[in-house]
């Protein structure tokens, strides 16, 4: 890469990260509860993104691209945390939540959402895990609101019919809408 094309990217990367970080320390912050690890969560998040920020062809993605980095990686740690054992020599006496149920269900949506296309993942996310209105989601990825409101259908569409999928091949019933 010559030194020219690395400058201008550095500089297009710095513009990206000034004007998105508010956003995506909140995006951190719905990630993990710690406000210091949101923190070196999104920073852990925009070095890795950094380091492929020229293999993002559309850069209206980017921000997809970095939640699911930060996603990748608040994993990571999550795993890393749960291999280690703590031995005690007395049980607690208060019950621990058990998130494992939520955790199993978030793995098997992400996993059914990569049947859909880039542009059905980015309006999924912008939308339902961002709780951004079809305007905003429409003006962050520059397409029309009635692109937004297709797109989501068709994508949601997709996702009940992949994990409906999922759940006959595990023998499973099929999760149910808990709102």
């Amino acid at each position: 890469m010559n030194t020219r094309h690395h400058t201008d990217q550095a500089r297009e990367f710095e513009e990206y990260v000034r004007t998105r970080q508010p956003s995506l320390l909140r995006s951190a912050r719905r990630l993990v509860a710690d406000p210091v690890d949101a923190q070196d969560l999104l920073q852990t998040a925009l070095l890795r993104t950094y380091r492929g920020w020229d293999r993002i062809g559309d850069k209206r993605l980017a921000d997809a691209y970095l939640r699911r980095v930060m996603i990748n990686t608040r994993t990571e740690w999550w795993r890393a945390r749960n291999l280690r054992e703590l031995p005690t020599g007395q049980l607690p006496d208060v019950p621990v939540e058990d998130s494992t149920e939520q955790h199993a269900d978030r793995a098997l949506l992400l996993d059914a959402m990569k049947v859909l296309s880039p542009k059905q993942r980015a309006v999924i996310v912008l939308r339902h895990w961002e709780q951004m209105s079809t305007r905003e989601t429409a003006l962050a990825l520059g397409i029309e609101t009635g692109t937004v409101k297709s797109t989501l259908h068709r994508a949601l569409v997709r996702l009940r019919e992949e994990l409906e999928a999922q759940a006959l091949d595990s023998g499973a019933a099929a999760p149910t809408d808990r709102s």
